[in-house]
């Protein structure tokens, strides 16, 4: 059993992953474009966010539950997973986690080209509606936990061992759908860490309203129908 410093300490550095890999794509993307090669894609920048939960996941999820989100940790919130304290701590270590990441990056990384991206951090289509942004942010977020809470946590899943490359892959698929509109955070911490560093706050409150509010949903789904004592 580990105690909660361990469990914060693991969330601090899965999350730094996540932002320090997903966010340092976003930023390879645009200095590859400016050198008149293409870019990587968002499929590739996709892979990035996702493949760096998969591993974190894997590594870090028997340490804390693999988190590194508070909208899956406000899912283990509401089922009463989590007590109220203890959410507020992990929160507050994947936003530390992923503003330590954001900064790391734009020590690193030419100044021209995390300007030019604002350091990853995510926002609409021009022209496109905050309503529907915060829908697809939402929508997104619900399946991630979703399949947080029937990988991870259901204990009768066959795939627990593998849940960290199902919840990645998760992630994958809601960039690619979401990224063209929103940028595809799915995460407030993904979204607030690079935009304090790059000091780019458009639609933030799309970013913690749309997760956070997917998250509740699917943690509290899943539990009540999927988790209920079978009766009888």
């Amino acid at each position: 059993m580990y105690n909660l410093s361990q469990k914060l300490t693991a969330e601090f550095i899965g999350t730094f992953a996540l932002v320090f890999f997903g966010e340092g794509a976003v930023c390879v993307d645009m200095q590859l474009r400016g050198n008149a090669t293409g870019g990587i894609g968002l499929l590739t920048v996709a892979l990035a966010h996702g493949l760096a939960i998969a591993v974190m996941v894997s590594a870090l999820g028997h340490v804390s539950g693999g988190h590194f989100n508070p909208a899956i940790t406000i899912g283990f919130w509401v089922t009463k997973r989590l007590s109220t304290p203890d959410t507020l701590f992990y929160w507050i270590a994947q936003v530390a986690g992923a503003t330590a990441a954001a900064f790391l990056l734009r020590v690193v990384i030419p100044e021209e080209t995390w300007r030019s991206v604002a350091l990853g951090a995510p926002e609409l289509l021009r022209d496109f509606p905050s309503w529907a942004g915060l829908a697809l942010e939402a929508t997104t977020t619900f399946f991630l936990v979703f399949v947080v809470f029937a990988t991870a946590v259901d204990e009768r899943s066959s795939f627990r061992s593998i849940a960290g490359f199902a919840i990645g892959l998760t992630i994958v698929l809601g960039i690619i759908v979401a990224g063209p509109y929103t940028g595809g955070a799915l995460n407030p911490a993904r979204a607030f860490g690079p935009a304090l560093a790059s000091h780019h706050w458009l639609n933030q409150l799309i970013y913690w309203v749309g997760p956070l509010g997917g998250g509740f949903l699917a943690g509290l789904l899943y539990d009540s129908v999927f988790l209920k004592p079978s009766e009888a």
